[in-house]
């Protein structure tokens, strides 16, 4: 069985994360939980938890991504959401990909509720990626180590660092689509309003394509849905 390292990104979201550790087999992968200074949360959860790497980083994801995968030691790289569960036999699915001399790779998406609106989202995310090849980082992306490191991970943009992650994985070679679905919870869409979440969505991937920096496109977001840019934190390291 080849090495794989699971990267999780944390911010201020133990409950979803304990669900994940405890739902999610992990079949002897190293698992690297990656939070952030200002998250105290996790005290408990790291002490249960002996077997996981806990790392920290400043806050972002591809901050915490890249510091991750960094300390990883496996030949594969798995980054995993927080409240993303990996389907049983998810092991096999990157033996495919390592047999198959594929660059990379993601799962199917599935959402954690059985309102019709669900499956609408997951119908559409299927086309995405049939269309355009473009899986979001909520599909659990893999990658090669050596891939990662060539292509130098995730860019540290505050928002869209997924879609730029696959656009230049997606030059170095073919993307593996396993059918295998990597079920994530539904909280935020039933939070937001099932249309008006995708109507976001749709709104920001068509703005960052048409060539509006991440910069922009987080403060648009971030006006959007009526919170304030928030002061950034110096953090010494």
């Amino acid at each position: 069985m080849i090495p794989v390292s699971v990267i999780i990104p944390v911010y201020d979201d133990t409950s979803a994360l304990r669900r994940t550790l405890q739902l999610t087999p992990w079949d002897d992968a190293e698992l690297i939980v990656v939070a952030t200074p200002e998250d105290s949360t996790l005290s408990s959860l790291r002490i249960s938890r002996p077997d996981i790497s806990w790392l920290v980083a400043p806050r972002g994801r591809a901050r915490q991504m890249n510091a991750g995968a960094a300390a990883a030691h496996g030949e594969w790289l798995v980054f995993l959401h927080a409240d993303s569960k990996l389907p049983g036999g998810w092991r096999a699915a990157l033996d495919q990909a390592q047999d198959g001399s594929f660059a990379a790779g993601c799962f199917r998406f599935a959402l954690d509720s059985s309102s019709v609106y669900a499956r609408v989202i997951e119908v559409g995310v299927r086309l995405r990626v049939w269309l355009f090849g473009l899986p979001y980082g909520d599909q659990a992306l893999f990658v090669r180590r050596s891939l990662f490191e060539a292509v130098g991970g995730f860019a540290e943009l505050p928002i869209m660092e997924d879609v730029d992650f696959v656009r230049r994985i997606r030059r170095e070679g073919a993307l593996f689509r396993s059918p295998l679905p990597v079920v994530t919870s539904a909280r935020r869409w039933e939070r937001d309003g099932w249309a008006a979440r995708t109507a976001r969505h749709l709104l920001l991937i068509s703005l960052y394509m048409c060539g509006v920096s991440p910069a922009r496109l987080v403060r648009l977001d971030r006006a959007r849905q009526g919170h304030p840019e928030p002061s950034r934190p110096r953090i010494s390291l």
